[in-house]
């Protein structure tokens, strides 16, 4: 950081801490938004981006060996032209960050030189592009990305406190996920009677870190499958953890798991 920025941020918060100080005013004749002094330039050199944190996002991504992994464990491209898998799933998770709900909307990142520069990326797959990228995504793809993701997320919880998940607790859920098209592969009705999905999740309380998302037709029960997926949980926090809970509502209630669960090793 350069030394002129700490001052330039005190300067910004003296600013505003002064108009927003509390004051008795007098009864204003005209609206507070004047809309007055307002000028609108281009400047050549210096860009912005609305979600300009992203670029920070990215050098973490980098940083904990996300970028790696994802290109290490998950392998859908035979030939990298030019892009690899992180950069297809990272876009669309970086599309995502910058308010994009559709693949669509990847255009609107992929025109945007400062969104490119703050990634450092001379160019994004299209929407296109991208549609056929998620085409070719099957479930052991899906599967190999959460265990990259994983991979990742233990460089950090090793950099955590020693007592960091003392108590691990693992809140296993279904959930509704509505779709907005009515003839998507696997999509059903749930029982309130909404269309789509009910994948099941199962998240670290602790941190609020989903560990495992799995999608599933809208007709099925909570539980149906939950069992692979809670001791796949297990297995990623037992070495960081003292203890692991599990948490759940009563349709969780897999009694002939219990027995195992809570069997000391």
């Amino acid at each position: 950081m350069k030394r002129a920025y700490p001052k330039i941020l005190r300067n910004r918060k003296a600013r505003i801490t002064r108009r927003l100080k509390p004051r008795a005013w007098p009864e204003q004749p005209h609206p507070m938004m004047s809309g007055s002094n307002i000028h609108y330039e281009m400047a050549d050199r210096a860009q912005a981006a609305s979600c300009g944190g992203i670029g920070a996002i990215h050098l973490l991504a980098q940083k904990i060996g996300l970028v790696d992994q994802i290109n290490d464990q998950v392998h859908v491209l035979k030939r990298h032209l030019p892009y690899h898998e992180s950069d297809h799933v990272l876009s669309l998770a970086y599309n995502i960050m910058a308010g994009g709900v559709r693949l669509q909307d990847l255009e609107l990142r992929r025109s945007d030189e400062a969104f490119l520069n703050g990634l450092g990326a001379q160019r994004l797959p299209d929407p296109t592009t991208a549609g056929d990228f998620t085409r070719r995504f099957d479930q052991a793809d899906t599967l190999a990305l959460m265990e990259a993701i994983h991979a990742a997320r233990q460089r950090v919880w090793r950099e955590q406190p020693e007592n960091f998940l003392d108590e691990a607790v693992l809140d296993v859920d279904g959930t509704i996920a509505g779709t907005l098209g009515e003839c998507k592969q696997g999509m059903s009705l749930s029982y309130k009677g909404i269309w789509g999905y009910a994948p099941l999740i199962i998240s670290l309380a602790n941190t609020k870190e989903v560990l495992y998302l799995v999608n599933r037709p809208g007709n099925v029960a909570s539980h149906e499958g939950a069992a692979e997926w809670i001791d796949r949980s297990i297995q990623r926090v037992k070495p960081h953890a003292k203890s692991v809970f599990l948490r759940g509502d009563t349709d969780f209630a897999l009694t002939k798991h219990f027995d195992r669960w809570t069997r000391p090793e």
